[in-house]
């Protein structure tokens, strides 16, 4: 090999050193991140300036976070209410990493810390929703629950020192088994039925009541009629008896004649026939 090649593979091996050596020396950190510089295993640096940044050669190693809220679902859990009601819920936390060397100690990377908090977030959704009732928990005092979990999830986290900030934590869903539901519906309709039965049973009684405060008070009126007619007759027949005895008369036709398959037998000359030979004397 002549001596210009051999410069030429000098050069190329040193150029390749460099860019090794360049390659282990510097880093990036872009603008969602947050990067942790260890060395030999022990945390001595964060770094959370985006750009380029130099670090030691063959010594230290870097450890990119995230510098976002995070956001992690939790394990769908069934859980007991205060009033015995099973419920299965879908909860979700969201965090950041706060102390990256705190972290990194702890918990050491988020697929750890996914499991840690998913462990936290069930224990506070057991804990808080034992203390309430389902009807609670889903409906009626909902935002207080979610609230009350929030804060015990942010406690434990505090207390276990892993680093991290609790953003917020959220029930997705809430609801009773397939099983329970099915039984919780039957109740439902068992209970409308019989408040249905009950509402028809006070209707019957009102309807009977209506009836027969009608019907007393249509025989009143009808007595009342009765004897004021008796009346207007009386004087009537007081002031006329040729006109009472035709009144009678025709009465009397009208019982008599009125049925088609009445028959009687009188003579012509009956006073029975009288109206229909003249009229009421006067």
């Amino acid at each position: 090999m002549s001596r210009p090649q051999n410069r030429l593979t000098a050069i190329g091996v040193a150029a390749g050193a460099v860019l090794v050596l360049l390659g282990m020396t510097v880093y990036q950190v872009e603008q969602r991140e947050q990067a942790l510089v260890v060395r030999f295993g022990d945390p001595i640096r964060v770094v959370r300036a985006p750009g380029l940044h130099l670090k030691a050669p063959f010594l230290d190693r870097v450890v990119k976070f995230d510098n976002r809220n995070i956001e992690l679902n939790a394990a769908r859990e069934e859980v007991i209410a205060a009033d015995q009601e099973r419920l299965v819920v879908d909860a979700f936390v969201r965090y950041r990493i706060t102390d990256p060397r705190q972290f990194y100690r702890t918990l050491g990377d988020e697929s750890v810390a996914a499991d840690r908090l998913d462990s936290i977030v069930n224990a506070a959704l057991r804990q808080t929703i034992g203390r309430a009732t389902s009807k609670e928990v889903i409906a009626q005092k909902r935002a207080l629950v979610m609230a009350q979990i929030r804060n015990e999830v942010a406690q434990q986290a505090k207390a276990s020192d892993l680093g991290v900030q609790i953003i917020d934590v959220r029930i997705k869903r809430a609801d009773l088994p397939e099983a329970n539901q099915k039984a919780v519906f039957e109740r439902m309709q068992t209970a409308r039925q019989q408040e249905a039965a009950e509402l028809r049973a006070i209707g019957e009684q009102r309807k009977r009541e209506i009836i027969a405060t009608a019907t007393e008070e249509g025989e009143k009126i009808r007595g009342e009629g009765d004897a004021r007619r008796s009346e207007l007759f009386a004087s009537s027949f007081g002031r006329d008896p040729n006109f009472a005895a035709f009144y009678r008369s025709m009465q009397a036709y009208e019982a008599s004649l009125g049925q088609g398959d009445t028959t009687l037998v009188l003579s012509p000359d009956s006073a029975f026939f009288k109206y229909f030979q003249k009229g009421p004397q006067g």
